[in-house]
């Protein structure tokens, strides 16, 4: 006779604890094992283009920072291409195009230097406006966040950017742009993320 199928059950989420620093970014959490913190390097010494900094904020629903925040960071160099083995010698040496960093655990704001990414080839030979793909992880976030942060000097190439455009309400679009300004003679785009409430972050299902 016919056996019947057994289901497995899935498994429970669950939110990003306490220990997600210790595990992924133990320096911050007080623990001296590396001598650089793993992801801060992003592009590395001999990256081509113009130096950056990004810097900005969680914001939960309440209009409150989110202090215990951790983002990873993937970007192409400024030729538009990622770092991997495909495309060995196409990027400069020691350039990664990954970084992982953490919110300040007084102020909530976090930050990284890289440089500007170059526009990147799409699907059917459509081009993707320079962008920084961001994933996000905090305590009270069952799944991973992924959003994008684009540039607002960069208004013709997003305006052509074929990801921003699939996002239907206009005036969500803006919330993925990162506002270009100067400190101390450097370079410095600001980008506020929302977790909820109004003007929330655009976040894509990946």
């Amino acid at each position: 006779m016919p056996q019947s199928l057994e289901y497995l059950k899935e498994t429970p989420s669950q939110t990003a604890g306490p220990y997600v620093h210790i595990g992924l970014a133990p320096g911050a959490a007080g623990f001296d094992i590396y001598k650089q913190e793993l992801g801060w390097d992003i592009a590395g010494p001999n990256a081509r283009g113009e130096r950056i900094r990004v810097e900005g904020l969680v914001i939960d629903g309440t209009g409150s920072p989110v202090k215990d925040v951790l983002l990873e960071a993937w970007q192409a160099n400024a030729d538009g291409i990622y770092a991997h083995p495909e495309h060995a010698g196409a990027v400069e040496e020691g350039f990664r195009g990954w970084g992982r960093v953490i919110t300040d655990f007084t102020t909530g704001e976090w930050g990284f230097d890289t440089v500007k990414p170059g526009a990147v080839p799409g699907r059917n030979g459509a081009v993707q406006a320079p962008h920084i793909n961001l994933w996000i992880v905090a305590r009270g976030i069952n799944v991973g966040l992924n959003t994008r942060l684009y540039f607002e000097d960069e208004t013709e190439a997003n305006a052509a950017d074929p990801v921003i455009n699939m996002i239907e309400w206009e005036n969500r679009r803006q919330t993925l742009i990162a506002k270009r300004n100067e400190k101390d003679g450097k370079v410095v785009y600001r980008f506020v993320i929302r977790l909820q409430g109004e003007n929330e972050t655009v976040f894509f299902d990946i």
